[in-house]
């Protein structure tokens, strides 16, 4: 018989032995958890000209500094510290969640206390302090706590503006006076912020601009009076369900009125811009002022979006005149790459010649000149002054991201990035004054390193973050290998994907087949870049013998030029499911160790509709789908979202029945398990619902989920993640993993 000191050591030693011989293993607790795997990253602020950039840097004692590195110095000096942020009669300092420096850097907003407003946290405190005097005062007056939204030093330090409860305030920073500029006739008036769907597919959340001048704020004022209303049912926060409603235009339906004004600060008198008459089915989906104080430059769509009129608005009598439209016969893109490069000349954003480049158009409306040349698409302007623009683009790789510069002329094209830099994803942050720019470099397998440059010779400063212990974790992690590769369908299409195979593979024996999907216009899953929690729960599924895949289709967002993007125009829901059902038969036919018997699809939003297109429409091709938070019918969706790529359900209501899931849940016969959040406000619960009846109807068996008070990104509340992603993997291990 064991002695108790012998039974003790085993109860110790026992479970560090088993966990050092699984140190390898991969689990749900260990990805979703714990930070063990979490990457680290490596946030700057850049601040004007050559000065460099701040950071935020925790205390040990609580609270954070404000802390200013020069571009040659490694070691910081404190601008601000944890210390000036504490209220008078508080031992704690102000929880920093964002902050911004005036013209001088003489006083700083700080943002605390923030509450979620749809997807982001947009409504908070902000306190002023002054560096000079020491003086922390919260701004706002009488107001509740965490009611003010992107508070905003004017040009001139004298004021700050800030929206509460749907109206801009001015509050003064010498005097403490607070003046209301703007007065919402009803509740269903808001200015100087978005309604719901300006705010999801438009991504207008700050709707006002100072002017240079300080002397006017150009605003969006949108009245969602005549929009139906979405209600949503909270059962958890009390003895009594609580309702939540929000005007929500859907396919089809009346939109909210939207128009643009100048407030003149000295008058108090707000000016009109007059940018047509239909303000219900124009969109105003872009505005700023046209770098001076006198005319807005705004970005208007028609209802279809296959058009937008730039014009040129004058602030003092509102008259607008169109500089240039841009046309496509599918649909157009807010331009959000816009940079003035003097006071004549501003870049514009086209693929009206079949690929995404760089243009220069002026304030005067002439013919907009081309300066990016070639078959690729310019991903993203990052940078423009009056000799040169930095752009990203990957010519070769449309998962990878590069940086190239081209000058004002047109001439000089050259890739910024090494080209005997790694294969991957590199993200740039580039300064103010062009000479500086962190880039982050990652791949599918491999973590941020962060890295400060010199431009345009990319030559490092130094390293900011190399994530070495990350990495040094992940070698002892069993993971299978990452190839990424086109799969051609035989029909004139190559679509690019990667894929994941179990370590130890063995082509002589089967394995299933996971595919992840999104499959739709507004993003693309095949990126060379570190993909964190999710990329490891692939792992992790690989570890237990599946092969997952991901494959972008004709009408993703990839980089492959203008008709690859805008295929799918007027066919959501039907070409994308076709494209991705003839990719996994061709991987079938060509790779033998797949189980044709054994496939399955998961997807999110978006994804999580081509998921249920896949099993409903393709039944004898995937047996399992997973489908999270999706829109089971189009016509339930918005407007602005909706229609952009398919158009008014009167002239297409038949494709709007065809890409509808819905329409073919009693084709199902394989595994279906559907997830959604009860309190999802983009893709609602009320289809969700419907389609379950819908299956029921016909006497489909299938396994559901419904997260109480859970939005579209179901992550609210305790245990969330970690529950969803268990039962998913549960899920997958019964009906797809078993033989």
């Amino acid at each position: 018989m064991p002695s108790i000191r012998q039974i003790f050591l085993y109860l110790t030693v026992a479970p560090l032995v088993a966990m050092a011989a699984d140190s390898g293993r991969l689990s749900v607790d260990r990805i979703f958890n714990s930070k063990e795997l979490a990457a680290k990253t490596h946030a700057v602020r850049w601040l004007p000209g050559n000065l460099g950039y701040t950071r935020l840097i925790p205390v040990k004692t609580g609270g954070a500094n404000i802390v200013w590195y020069t571009v040659g110095s490694k070691t910081g000096k404190v601008m601000v510290s944890a210390t000036e942020l504490t209220p008078q009669g508080s031992s704690t300092p102000l929880k920093v969640e964002g902050y911004a420096f005036s013209k001088g850097r003489s006083l700083v907003l700080i943002y605390t206390n923030s509450k979620r407003v749809w997807r982001r946290n947009t409504r908070g405190d902000y306190w002023l302090l002054d560096r000079g005097s020491g003086e922390l005062r919260k701004l706002g007056g009488d107001a509740p706590p965490s009611s003010l939204m992107f508070a905003e030093f004017s040009p001139d330090n004298s004021k700050v503006a800030y929206v509460r409860e749907r109206n801009i305030y001015v509050e003064n920073v010498h005097d403490h006076s607070i003046r209301k500029i703007t007065k919402a006739r009803s509740e269903r008036v808001i200015n100087g912020t978005a309604d719901w769907v300006y705010e999801e597919e438009l991504s207008l959340r700050k709707g006002f601009r100072w002017s240079p001048d300080s002397q006017s704020i150009a605003y969006w004022q949108i009245d969602d009076t005549g929009v139906r209303d979405m209600v949503m049912v909270d059962n958890l926060s009390g003895f009594y369900p609580k309702l939540t409603t929000f005007a929500y235009p859907k396919v089809g339906q009346q939109n909210p009125i939207c128009r643009i004004g100048v407030c003149n600060l000295q008058s108090g008198k707000t000016r009109w811009m007059k940018t047509g008459k239909d303000r219900r089915d124009h969109y105003l989906a872009r505005m700023d002022w046209a770098n001076n104080s006198r005319q807005l430059l705004i970005q208007r769509f028609n209802r279809k979006q296959n058009t937008n009129d730039v014009m040129l608005a004058q602030a003092r009598n509102g008259k607008a005149e169109t500089l240039f439209t841009e046309r496509d016969d599918a649909w157009v893109n807010a331009n959000n790459e816009l940079f003035w490069i003097d006071d004549k000349r501003f870049t514009w954003i086209s693929d009206r010649d079949g690929w995404r480049h760089v243009y220069i158009a002026t304030r005067s409306g002439n013919p907009v000149k081309q300066i990016t040349k070639g078959k690729f698409d310019v991903i993203r302007l990052l940078h423009a002054d009056k000799t040169a623009l930095y752009f990203v683009a990957s010519p070769d790789d449309p998962s990878a991201r590069y940086l190239y510069r081209i000058g004002m002329d047109g001439k000089g094209l050259k890739r910024v990035t090494p080209k005997d830099s790694q294969v991957g994803t590199h993200d740039y942050s580039i300064s103010p004054s062009g000479k500086h720019a962190v880039v982050s470099y990652s791949a599918i397998d491999s973590p941020p390193l962060i890295q400060l440059i010199t431009l345009p010779d990319h030559k490092v400063v130094r390293t900011l973050e190399s994530n070495d212990a990350l990495r040094k974790k992940l070698k002892g992690i069993k993971r299978g290998k990452v190839d990424f590769a086109y799969i051609d369908t035989g029909k004139g299409t190559k679509m690019h994907s990667y894929m994941i195979k179990p370590s130890g593979f063995d082509p002589r024996k089967k394995y299933p087949l996971l595919t992840y999907v999104y499959g739709e216009p507004a993003g693309s899953t095949v990126r060379n870049r570190w993909g964190g929690s999710r990329y490891l729960w692939h792992q992790m599924l690989a570890q237990k013998g599946c092969v997952v895949m991901t494959i972008d289709n004709p009408g993703t967002a990839a980089p492959r030029g203008r008709n690859w993007r805008k295929s799918v125009n007027l066919q959501v829901g039907i070409l994308a499911p076709e494209a991705q059902a003839n990719a996994v038969k061709a991987l079938l036919k060509k790779h033998s160790y797949l189980d044709s018997k054994r496939v399955g699809v998961w997807g999110w939003s978006g994804g999580g509709s081509m998921s249920l297109n896949a099993i409903f429409k393709y039944p004898k091709l995937y047996s399992t789908a997973i489908a999270i938070a999706s829109v089971p019918n189009q016509r339930y969706y918005d407007t602005i979202y909706q229609e952009r790529y398919m158009g008014s359900p009167d002239e297409n209501g038949d494709n709007y029945r065809k890409g509808s899931p819905i329409n073919y849940a009693h084709q199902l016969e394989g595994n279906l398990l559907i997830i959604h959040g009860t309190a999802d406000d983009n893709t609602h619960y009320q289809p969700f619902e419907q389609l379950v009846d819908q299956l029921i109807r016909h006497n489909k068996k299938f396994s559901m989920m419904a997260y109480p008070n859970r939005t579209h990104s179901i992550r609210e509340g305790k245990n969330t993640t970690r529950h969803l992603f268990t039962l998913m993997t549960d899920y997958l291990e019964r009906y797809l993993l078993a033989e």
